[in-house]
């Protein structure tokens, strides 16, 4: 069976169990083993524009046997680097072959979030047109031909969309716009009333505008996690992190709330004080995990309670937790993403190390060499053996699992020594 006929049952499997109990279509993936290290050779690369901003992939989608990519391009190539297509910051190619399809939409802004439904492609980032026709920082696609659906049209005219989720019947957008979060109608953009929960304030010394920056819901579709540049949350206290109760007719301000998120790491860095920088849920929904940047812990004694430059384990369930249920540290580099699969929590960006809590741009007592990202022990926080060698000197910003492996979003241009720019596959083993 080929990879597209493999990936068309998987999607038909979900589609029916979120039809069935009405979850949400962005469920985390359960995958039963680790991914193997060897890219795919089908791979497409992001190409080379000689415009001096460095190509990368924000966002990645799935649906039938295409895959979607977002991000800062305007060249394509092909996996043997015999032909280049213009493409400007979002694309979509054969998930078998890597040979990219005739959506071509131009988009004059960078590509943060992409999500798919049967005939639309919703895409969120910092832009200003698509196609030449008017659509701030959100825009809903025709699947087949990347035209606007001008029938579609988001409340708001500042700011740029980060984060896009389908919930239940509703496109949920995190951002720097006015609401920060905000759940629309698929159809026409219009705003849904049900999210209410003020999001105010930044934090101090930021460069960052304030908002929400990532989010991640729950398989069950009853929780969502947001992370970003911000201090308050329905007037309460919630310093770069909250969670929400997702109910039936509102989303409501759940208790969930981690004390240490309100101080800051050792950097004075603006652009680090902000410093998560993706979330996952695990499949189960029990837990999720949080990646940051920020440097290393302010003192030696904030060893296991700060998120800096760490990925860092938390339950769903547990309201004020005094730490997390584990944390590793890389000892000074920075975590772009994750994604939870059950097997393994896979986090990528600049890291040399995981293991390292007494690193300081080092390696300390146990630290091990994981260039680029690698695999932790969703159990132990410890790192697996999984270490495909990707290069560090550059970041990881987007994962995609699927039944079938985990695809990476990069800027970067080799994993395990082989040429994959910008795109790379992994299998299961």
């Amino acid at each position: 069976m080929t990879l597209r006929a493999r990936l068309a049952l998987s999607v038909a499997a979900v589609a029916s169990l979120v039809a069935g109990v009405g979850i949400t279509a962005d469920a985390s993936i359960r995958q039963p083993s680790v991914v193997g290290t060897n890219p795919a050779d089908f791979t497409p690369h992001l190409g080379d524009d000689s415009s001096g901003i460095k190509p990368r992939v924000l966002a990645l989608a799935q649906r039938g046997g295409k895959i979607y990519i977002g991000g800062i391009f305007r060249k394509v190539a092909s996996p043997k680097l015999k032909h280049t297509k213009h493409r400007r910051n979002v694309a979509a190619f054969d998930a078998d072959t890597g040979a990219f399809s005739g959506f071509a939409p131009k988009v004059d802004g960078p590509v943060w979030a992409i999500r798919t439904t049967r005939h639309a492609v919703y895409i969120g980032g910092a832009f200003t047109e698509v196609n030449g026709v008017p659509r701030h920082g959100l825009a809903k696609l025709d699947r087949r031909t990347g035209r606007v659906i001008r029938s579609f049209r988001a409340p708001f005219t500042s700011g740029r969309v980060t984060d896009l989720a389908l919930v239940r019947g509703r496109l949920i957008a995190g951002g720097s716009f006015s609401r920060r979060l905000i759940a629309l109608k698929p159809d026409t953009g219009g705003a849904t009333g049900y999210i209410k929960p003020a999001i105010k304030g930044r934090l101090p010394g930021s460069s960052t505008r304030s908002g929400v920056f990532r989010f991640a819901v729950s398989p069950s579709g009853t929780r969502l996690v947001a992370i970003g540049n911000f201090l308050r949350v329905a007037g309460r206290e919630r310093a770069r992190a909250f969670m929400l109760r997702l109910g039936p007719s509102a989303a409501r301000v759940a208790p969930w709330w981690y004390g240490p998120l309100a101080r800051k790491c050792r950097t004075d860095a603006p652009s680090k004080q902000a410093y998560l920088t993706d979330v996952d849920f695990a499949p189960s929904g029990d837990y999720f995990v949080l990646v940051s940047t920020g440097y290393v812990v302010p003192t030696p004694a904030d060893i296991g309670t700060m998120l800096c430059d760490a990925a860092a384990r938390l339950e769903t369930d547990v309201r004020s937790p005094s730490s997390p249920t584990w944390i590793n540290y890389t000892g000074g580099d920075t975590l772009h993403s994750v994604a939870v699969t059950g097997a393994a929590v896979y986090v990528q960006g600049h890291s040399r190390w995981l293991d390292n809590p007494d690193g300081v741009d080092s390696a300390g007592p146990g630290a091990v060499d994981r260039r680029g990202g690698g695999a932790i022990n969703p159990r132990t926080g410890k790192a697996l053996r999984w270490n495909p060698v990707m290069p560090n000197q550059v970041g990881g910003y987007a994962f995609l699992a699927t039944h079938e492996g985990l695809w990476l979003g990069r800027d970067g241009n080799r994993i395990g020594g082989e040429y994959h720019r910008g795109i790379a596959f992994l299998p299961l083993r």
